[in-house]
This record gives structure tokens, sequence and C-alpha cells, in this order.
């Protein structure tokens, strides 16, 4: 039988990886939106064309977005209703102002954003989509400053009843873990725009329709995936590593499969954790690389697993290590593809080469895997701890709620999902397949002209 607190777990678990797959894809598009329009300010009809057809799939995404963030926000109360009683003071404040600063920023600049291009002046609906950009990654920041106090609770302090305090805000909104988190974190939504924007103007350019707009907004889109995919390796990736590394050495030790300290601790690359034995099964290591990368020595000492207490260790080594190295993996395939599409967009056949469009087609649901696995990667490694060092998980759940209920609306969140899933696939492939509105005939002829 499954007792209530691995019930509380997976419900939030399953809530929280489903409703990123939204503010991910519109963060991303924030960023690529605002990059069209200024295009598009320059003179290019045809950014301001793929602005138009790619801001109806972001207000498509951002309402789903809120539809899956509104339960979960409530699950805070209803699943883990001690952490809230002790940290609610806290944790509110970034929760609060994610929701009044930033959604409704986001979502009233959205709407004059599609509907007031007519009413606005060109400089001053570039403007807007600038002010949706703030918006959006200001939304979240908040968010990220959120999971930071669970990650490295900074700016607190606990009274005599076990309740937290706040003593500084501006501790909480500049927690260098968040700091790093957010680079992170907003650069792995860069690389999910960007590669949705490809996959769609690789199955146009497929199918030989929109080809005048797929084939302009296919180079910023394969331009700018690949630089956020380089940056997301290097630095934010290493910036993420290297404070994981200080502050929670044990869930570093764990994602990575080292078990034992040594000196020059090798990279493994591939390999099955064995927790009985506690070694990795059919390794492919890359010898000294871990000591390198983590402090730029070749032969330093690199602490495993068995350094530290046994209680402290993450609960579910296997799917920490596996998410950490399917992110990494990923990663490393998503700058080998967008290198290579930079290549041929450099020789101006990107939008011919016939392969390539079928793998950056066929790419598509790829980055939302990774920033998934990157996601679990945190928050399975933060365990047994709900605030690190401070709460155990199962000292923050709700405790008068039976494994019953909590079933109960697993089940119905089941349910309501699959059905919210089939219809953004409906609606997302009805507009993809409208695709953008053509160009006029003269500007039609000038971005052929001026190829990839």
């Amino acid at each position: 039988m499954l007792d209530s607190l691995l019930l509380h777990r997976v419900q939030f678990a399953f809530t929280a990886s489903f409703h990123y797959l939204f503010p991910q894809l519109t963060m991303g598009l924030a960023l690529l939106i605002f990059i069209l329009k200024t295009l598009g300010l320059r003179g290019h009809a045809w950014a301001d064309v793929a602005a138009r057809f790619w801001l109806k799939i972001f207000g498509l995404t951002f309402v789903m977005g809120v539809v899956t963030g509104i339960p979960l926000e409530f699950q805070f109360g209803t699943n883990w209703s001690q952490l809230v009683k002790s940290t609610g003071s806290i944790l509110g404040q970034t929760l609060a102002m994610e929701g009044i600063f930033a959604f409704f920023l986001e979502s009233a600049f959205l709407y004059l954003l599609i509907f007031g291009e007519k009413k606005l002046s060109k400089k001053l609906h570039w403007g807007v989509s600038f002010l949706l950009l703030l918006g959006t990654w200001l939304s979240g920041y908040f968010i990220i400053c959120t999971n930071a106090f669970l990650q490295h609770p900074v700016g607190y302090r606990i009274d005599e009843n076990g309740i937290y305090h706040l003593t500084s805000i501006w501790a909480l909104l500049s927690n260098p873990w968040a700091l790093k988190q957010y680079l992170h974190t907003m650069t792995g939504s860069v690389i999910t725009g960007s590669f949705t924007m490809s996959s769609i103007a690789a199955y146009h350019l497929l199918k030989r329709e929109h080809v005048e707009v797929s084939r302009k907004y296919l180079k910023v889109s394969v331009i700018v995936g690949f630089t956020a995919s380089l940056i997301a390796v290097m630095p934010t990736g290493d910036w993420e590593a290297k404070q994981v590394l200080k502050h929670q050495p044990v869930k570093f030790a764990a994602m990575e499969g080292h078990f034992h300290t040594e000196d020059g601790a090798g990279m493994v690359l591939i390999g099955q954790p064995n927790l009985d034995e506690l070694k990795i099964d059919n390794p492919i290591i890359i010898p000294n690389v871990l000591s390198f990368l983590t402090y730029a020595s070749w032969n330093a000492e690199v602490k495993g697993l068995t350094a530290y207490d046994r209680d402290l260790w993450p609960d579910n080594i296997e799917l920490l290590y596996f998410s950490y190295h399917i992110m990494a993996g990923l990663g490393t395939i998503f700058i080998a593809l967008m290198g290579l599409s930079s290549l041929m967009l450099f020789k101006g056949k990107l939008h011919t080469t016939r392969w390539l469009l079928w793998l950056l087609m066929l790419s598509l649901p790829f980055p939302f895997i990774a920033n998934t696995a990157g996601w679990f990667t945190a928050e399975i490694g933060r365990q047994p701890w709900l605030i690190y060092g401070l709460m155990k998980t199962a000292d923050g759940a709700s405790r008068n709620i039976s494994e019953g209920n909590v079933m109960f609306t697993l089940l119905g969140f089941l349910g309501l999902y699959l059905l919210l899933s089939v219809l953004y696939f409906f609606l997302a492939t009805r507009l993809i397949a409208h695709g953008p509105d053509r160009l006029p005939q003269v500007d039609a002829d000038i971005a052929t002209g001026e190829g990839t």
C-alpha cells in the first residue's frame, strides 16, 4: 500500500511537471518574439508575419499554463500544509509577487500584443513585446526565488514555535542560489522555444508550405538555439553544478554516480548505479575529468556518497542519476544539432537539406524532456529535505489527508490533464497547419532573394 507522503510527492511531481511544459515554452518564445518584432521594426515584413503566427501559439500555451498553474499553487495548502504553516510568510512573498506583478503584467501586454497591432504604432507595439518578455521572465524569477529558498534558505529566522519569519526581502530576492538557477533555467527555456520554432519551420519547409517566412524565422531560431545550447553548458550549467557541490555535496555525488572518494575522479558518461555493491555497472568513464571540471585540477579529491551519512542520501539515487544524465546527454546533442544546422545555414543550404530538416522537426519533444529531467534532478536530489538542512519532507506534508483522498485527486488530475493535452494538441496542430499568413508578393520576392 502506498503511503500518503509518497502520494503527496507523486501528485505534486506530476502536476508540476505537466504545468512546466507550458511556461518553459512561453518564456523561450517571449525572447524569440521580441527578436522578431525587433527585426520587423527594422523593416523586415516577414518578421512581423512570423511574430503574429507565433503569438497565436504563445497565447494558446499561456492559457494552458494558467489553467495548470492555479491547481499547483493550491496544492501547497492541500498537500504541504505543514510547510505552509511554518513558512507561509516567506514563500507567500514571492508567490504573491509572481501573481500580482509578473502574471498580470504578462497577461495585459499579451492582450495588447495580439489585438493591438493595428491600433498601436510600430514602435509602441515593439515596446509591448519587450514588456511581455519582461513580465514573462519576471514571473520565472519569482518562482525560482521560491524554489531557491527550499534549496538554500536565506533571510529568515525561526521562532520558538518553529515558525519561519522573513528578516530580509532583499536576501530572499537576491539569493545566490536563485541567481544561478534562474540563468540556467531561462537558458533551458530559450532552448525549448528555439527548438520548437525550428521544428515547426522544418515541418513547413519539408511540406514546401509557407516557405518564404519559414526559412527566415528558421534562421533566427537556429542562431538563438545554438547560442543558448552553448550557454546552458558553459557558463550556466557549470555555475549550477558548482553551487550544488558547495551547498548540497550529497546531491552532487549521487547525480554523478560517484560512490567513493578518490583523487583524479573520472566522469561517468554511461552506466547503471548499483546500490547493492555501491558502484556503476557497465561504465564508460573519462578519467580525471570530474576532478578537473569540479576543481580545475586533474588530480583533485572528489568526495563520494560513502563519505556522507546514509540517512542524508537522496531516497531515489537511480532516478536522480538517470535524470541528470538524460539532461546532460540531451544538452550535448542540442549543441551538435544546432551547431550542424548553423554550419549549413552559413553555407546557405539549411532550408534545402531535407535530412537535417527531418532531424530538426523530430527534435521537438527533447528539450521538454531535458528541462523536465533537470527539474527532477533538482528536486529529487534535495531529498530527504523539503527545506534543505532544516525541514525533512515528511515534516512538511499534510497530516490529516488519507491515502485514498490523495489517490482520488491524483487520478482526477491524470484524467483532467489528459483531456487538456488532447485539447491543446488539437488546437495547436490547427494553428500549425494554418501556418503564418502569406507575405505580399513584393515582400515575398525580397525574402526569397535574401536567402537563408
